[in-house]
């Protein structure tokens, strides 16, 4: 049912000298680089993609692709290229700085789907918090003009104090054309009341009526199993309370649901009882403002997360969650990318890569991890145009200087990246 109910929804800055501020009107074509596709494909040296009006046209050795005549030809030889990284869970919201409440506008959502961008995340699967502009921007992304990254829209997390109650929103955020059902089923931590099963199986009810796929959110395990049960499509966050299980384990494969473990979502939630490494990252550096910094620096900030039984929750329980990615990769289960940034402090752009470095720490090999970061994670949310580098696909991708699949750190050497063959500005 999984993948009935998902393929549904199938339907330029300092380096300008370098790579010239093309659009997409005829045809590009990138010649040189080693192409990693997003596929179970190895790494292809010395390829050739052609670009043709926002999709790609052809992709393979370069001995063997013919450009068409009047081509703009980008030479990347010695470099690498890979799709933009999808990220399954995100958020485009509120946030400004620190602020969660600093104002949904589509210049404010406008603002964080570039910052995505120049980090090379090029498609966000926003659950949750989704209002009217973040639907405009989504019907307005099919386009061969688009530079900015593509977003897919939840509309509100599903509540209600009546099965009636939860069937309607579910039916409310349908009608507004939502790409998911977003619904919570945890606790936090004890501190709220868990949505009631019989709840719960209303809204999965309703959201297949509709034709739609329900993301959880979710925390212990014996939930993880009870949405397999019910037949949800796919789990939003890490199991964190226990090591999966062998049922689990085999529950999750018979369904071929996939998993997100957004393992930076839990750094986000302690990691500034001090002054984390990366705020010192030329990487992290560019692109946040030196007040933000500050303000997490501040010792009275520091002391009260320290002092957050939550946050000190979470860290203790990252160990699990990491080894619960390990534990379901070896088994096989599609793991998809997702971070749940947007929230103040959880960083866009930034955190995608650092989640995916996390997946590497917990046992992937890298180029499992950039596969379960593009094509995978495209795949897990229904979106077949976007998340590999394949004929008849969206032209979306960065070219990087340093090899990630031999070592997923490189990905931070992004050098320029490309929505529907337009370069992304300012990166």
């Amino acid at each position: 049912m999984k993948r009935t109910i998902i393929s549904l929804f199938v339907l330029f800055g300092s380096l300008s000298f370098l790579y010239p501020a093309f659009g997409n009107d005829g045809t590009i074509a990138f010649v040189g680089a080693t192409v990693i596709d997003g596929t179970d494909a190895e790494p292809l040296a010395d390829g050739a993609l052609v670009i043709t009006d926002g999709r790609i046209r052809t992709v393979g050795p370069r001995s063997a692709v013919t450009i068409p005549e009047g081509a703009d030809i980008v030479d990347v030889s010695g470099k690498y290229i890979m799709p933009g990284m999808v990220n399954a869970h995100g958020h485009v919201g509120a946030t400004v700085g620190l602020n969660g409440n600093g104002g949904y506008s589509t210049d404010n959502l406008l603002r964080q789907l570039g910052l995505y961008a120049r980090y090379g995340v090029t498609a966000v699967n926003s659950l949750g918090g989704d209002g009217d502009q973040g639907f405009t921007l989504r019907n307005e992304q099919y386009d061969s003009d688009l530079d900015r990254a593509r977003i897919y829209v939840a509309g509100s997390v599903v509540v209600g104090d009546s099965e009636a109650a939860i069937r309607e929103e579910v039916n409310r955020n349908a009608d507004m054309g939502a790409n998911f059902i977003k619904v919570r089923i945890d606790d936090n931590l004890g501190v709220s009341q868990k949505m009631p099963r019989s709840f719960f199986e209303a809204l999965v009810d309703q959201a297949h009526t509709r034709r739609l796929p329900v993301a959880v959110h979710l925390y212990y395990l014996d939930d993880a199993k009870f949405m397999l049960e019910t037949n949800a499509d796919i789990i939003a966050h890490s199991v964190r309370d226990l090591a999966v299980d062998q049922e689990f384990v085999s529950m999750v494969t018979e369904k071929d649901v996939c998993y997100i473990p957004t393992l930076t979502r839990e750094v986000s939630t302690f990691v500034y009882e001090s002054v984390p490494d990366f705020f010192s990252d030329p990487y992290f550096r560019k692109e946040v403002e030196p007040s933000i910094i500050e303000e997490l620096s501040t010792p009275e900030r520091m002391s009260r997360i320290a002092g957050s039984r939550s946050a000190q929750t979470y860290k203790t329980q990252l160990p699990t969650a990491m080894a619960n990615v390990g534990t379901l990769y070896d088994s096989g289960v599609r793991i998809a990318m997702g971070t749940d940034t947007g929230p103040p402090a959880r960083f866009q752009g930034y955190f995608e890569h650092m989640e995916m470095h996390m997946m590497v720490d917990a046992g992937m090999s890298p180029l499992d991890a950039i596969r379960s970061s593009t094509g995978i994670a495209a795949e897990c949310i229904g979106m077949g145009d976007i998340g590999t580098l394949e004929p008849g696909k969206w032209g979306d991708f960065s070219v990087l200087t340093e090899n990630p699949a031999e070592d997923i750190r490189n990905s931070h050497s992004i050098e320029s990246v490309w929505i529907a063959g337009n370069r992304v500005p300012g990166e």
